[in-house]
C-alpha cells in the first residue's frame, strides 16, 4: 500500500467514525422524567420516561412507525421497556405493538378488559402469549411505580367494560412526578368520550386535576367537553393526530373550546414528535432536531 492509499484508507476511516458519532448521537440521554407524544400519523403513541430510564409505553398507533420514533427517543443500545399499556384495542391503538414486543424486551403488558376479536388485536395476544409476557386487565386504583419520583395511578374502568363500546372503555391514568401538592402530573385518556368525561370529573375530581392533558380522541368533538377541560384546568394540552386526516382532527369545535380557556396545545400535525421534560416543577419542550 502506497502512501496516498494508505491516506485514502484513514481518511475513510475517519469519515466512517464521524458518520457513527452522528447515527448515534440522534437519541440524547435524558437526566429528566419526560413524555414523549409520538409522530405516528392517525392515533396515539406515548412514551413516558423517568430519570433512571424505566419507560411505560401508552399505545402504539396503527403501524410499525412506531418504532422509528421510539429510535428518536430511546438509547440505541438499549431493548428495555418496562410497562406497555393499550387504553383499548382499536386499530389506530395498538396495531404497533406487536412490532413494539418483537423489538422490544416488555416486562409488563396492561390493557382495558374490552374485546373486538379483530385479526389486529389476535396478532398481539399472540405475540403477548409467545413471549411470555405477563399481561393483566387494569382497574381503577392500579398503582405503578417507577421510581421514589415518579408513579402512574389508573383512573379508569373502575368496573368491568368487557361487553363495552371500546372508546367508553378507555384506559385513563395520571402520571405524577414528585410530591401531590408541589410535583407536577398528566392525565392520559385514550379515546375517552365526554359521557366518560363527566363521569371523571363528577367521581375523581381532584385526582384529573392535572399540568398536562393528553386530549381524548385525537381532538374529537366528541371529546374534550368545556366541562372536562375545566375540571382538568391543563397549561397545556397535547394533541395526538395524523395530518390531513379524514375525521378533522382536531375539529374546530375543540380548538374553539382551548381557545376559550385560554388553554394552549400542542400535535404532532404541526410538530411532529413533541418530548417534555420536567424537573419535577415545571414542563419544558425539548428540541429534537
Amino acid at each position: 500500500m502506497n502512501r496516498k492509499q494508505f491516506s485514502l484508507l484513514i481518511l475513510f476511516i475517519i469519515v466512517l467514525i464521524l458518520s457513527c458519532v452522528v447515527v448515534f448521537a440522534k437519541t440524547k440521554p435524558l437526566s429528566q422524567p419526560s413524555i414523549s407524544m409520538l409522530n405516528i400519523g392517525q392515533g396515539d403513541s406515548f412514551l413516558i420516561q423517568s430519570a433512571d430510564g424505566k419507560r411505560l409505553l401508552i399505545d402504539g398507533g396503527r403501524d410499525s412507525t412506531v418504532l422509528s420514533e421510539l429510535a428518536k427517543v430511546i438509547p440505541w443500545s438499549d431493548r428495555t421497556i418496562d410497562v406497555v399499556l393499550a387504553t383499548h384495542p382499536d386499530a389506530d391503538h395498538i396495531g404497533g405493538l406487536a412490532s413494539v414486543i418483537d423489538h422490544y424486551k416488555v416486562s409488563l403488558f396492561l390493557t382495558s378488559d374490552v374485546r373486538t376479536d379483530t385479526q389486529t388485536e389476535t396478532n398481539l395476544l399472540k405475540v403477548i402469549d409467545e413471549k411470555n409476557i405477563p399481561a393483566y386487565f387494569v382497574r381503577h386504583g392500579m398503582h405503578l411505580v417507577f421510581d421514589p419520583t415518579m408513579h402512574f395511578d389508573v383512573l379508569f374502568p373502575d368496573r368491568p367494560t368487557a361487553n363495552w363500546e371500546t372508546n367508553n372503555a378507555s384506559v385513563v391514568g395520571r402520571l405524577q412526578i414528585g410530591d401531590i401538592q408541589t410535583g407536577t402530573s398528566a392525565l392520559f385518556t385514550g379515546d375517552s368520550p365526554s359521557n366518560i368525561e363527566h363521569y371523571l370529573a363528577q367521581t375523581y375530581p381532584k385526582e384529573i386535576d392535572v399540568d398536562i392533558l393528553k386530549l381524548g380522541h385525537h381532538g374529537s368533538k366528541y371529546s374534550s367537553s368545556t366541562e372536562y377541560l375545566k375540571a382538568t384546568s391543563p397549561t397545556l394540552a397535547l394533541i395526538s393526530a395524523g395530518a390531513n386526516n379524514r375525521y378533522g382532527h382536531p375539529t374546530p369545535e375543540v380548538l374553539a373550546r382551548l381557545r376559550a380557556l385560554a388553554i394552549p396545545s400542542v400535535s404532532t400535525i404541526d410538530h411532529g414528535l413533541v418530548t417534555l421534560t420536567t424537573d419535577g416543577t415545571t414542563w419544558t419542550e425539548r428540541d429534537e432536531k
